[in-house]
């Protein structure tokens, strides 16, 4: 899990199988975006679309026809209550890995869904729900870099929630990369954490204390 409060450190990991619920009318269910599975040629991937029942291909730029899936947003997690009760116990709840598996709930009653649900905003969605007052997201850059790549790249070491969301905005983060981890800060912050961090894998204890490596959003 990206998310982290206190006291929590140094107790026995525990993996929790989660399920993220998400919305039925989420508009991401009539716009499948997220790659899985190989790469097809065009006939294989009209063969399966029609023998699957409606499979959705897309192209990939890596050279061929993979399915996608929706992406739909997080609105919960279904193991929410086991997640506190490992907290309260000290253990170390690890949950919603790769975003958790995707329920909807129609009419009282749990129906999966194929879905992808997107890790760092499913980790926010836990963090807010357990009270963290930490959101820590590791990726493999060493900081958020606004104008990524250009002639006039900047890395942002400290920036408030509010200079974050003007850049978000602007389109600064693309949506299948920086994105989602910068939109999972925001929300975090906006929902009462105290403060989120971006910042390399292998790097967790220097980018907490700070000013070391990696990217710190404050209020």
């Amino acid at each position: 899990m990206s998310s982290c409060g206190g006291g929590v450190f140094g107790g026995a990991p525990v993996i929790v199988v989660s399920r993220s619920i998400v919305n039925k009318n989420d508009p991401a269910f009539q716009n499948p975006t997220k790659y899985i599975g190989p790469i097809y040629d065009k006939e294989t991937a009209d063969r399966l679309s029609r023998e699957r029942g409606g499979w959705v291909f897309k192209w990939d730029a890596r050279g061929g026809f993979r399915r996608v899936v929706p992406s739909p947003e997080p609105m919960g997690i279904m193991e929410l209550d086991l997640i506190r009760l490992l907290l309260r116990e000290g253990y170390v709840p690890i949950a919603v890995g790769g975003g958790g598996i995707p329920p909807v709930i129609v009419n009282g009653e749990v129906q999966g869904v194929e879905a992808v649900i997107d890790k760092d905003l499913a980790s926010q969605v836990l963090a807010n729900a357990i009270n963290a007052d930490y959101l820590l997201i590791l990726t493999d850059v060493d900081y958020v870099y606004i104008n990524y790549k250009k002639p006039n790249q900047k890395r942002l070491t400290e920036v408030t929630v509010s200079e974050l969301e003007r850049y978000y905005n602007e389109g600064q983060f693309p949506p299948g990369s920086m994105g989602p981890k910068v939109l999972a800060s925001i929300r975090f912050i906006r929902n009462g954490g105290k403060t989120a961090y971006i910042g390399p894998l292998g790097r967790a204890r220097d980018i907490i204390r700070g000013g070391k490596i990696g990217t710190k959003i404050v209020r």
